[in-house]
């Protein structure tokens, strides 16, 4: 696929459609990986993204709660001494 290179500001740039972007899931930054002979294109992915909000809220709900107890509670740790 061959996409023109233009101008922005007194850069120049390279244009990537929407059906490009959804389908490579391409957000907001993309990593610019120099090979020999090619400069390739990597998503940056942030997989946890929005937890530390999400534990927060779960938190004031109080869903943040164990649902099994500590395996370790009934340990003695003091063997290992």
């Amino acid at each position: 696929m061959e996409q023109p290179i233009i101008r922005i500001g007194n850069s120049k740039g390279l244009r990537l459609s929407k059906s490009i972007l959804d389908r490579y899931q391409i957000k907001d930054r993309v990593e610019v990986i120099l090979e020999e002979g090619q400069i390739v294109l990597k998503p940056v992915s942030t997989p946890r993204e929005g937890w530390d909000k999400a534990f927060k809220q779960m938190h004031k709900r109080g869903d943040d709660q164990l649902l099994l107890d500590d395996v370790f509670d009934e340990e003695n740790f003091d063997q290992w001494d």
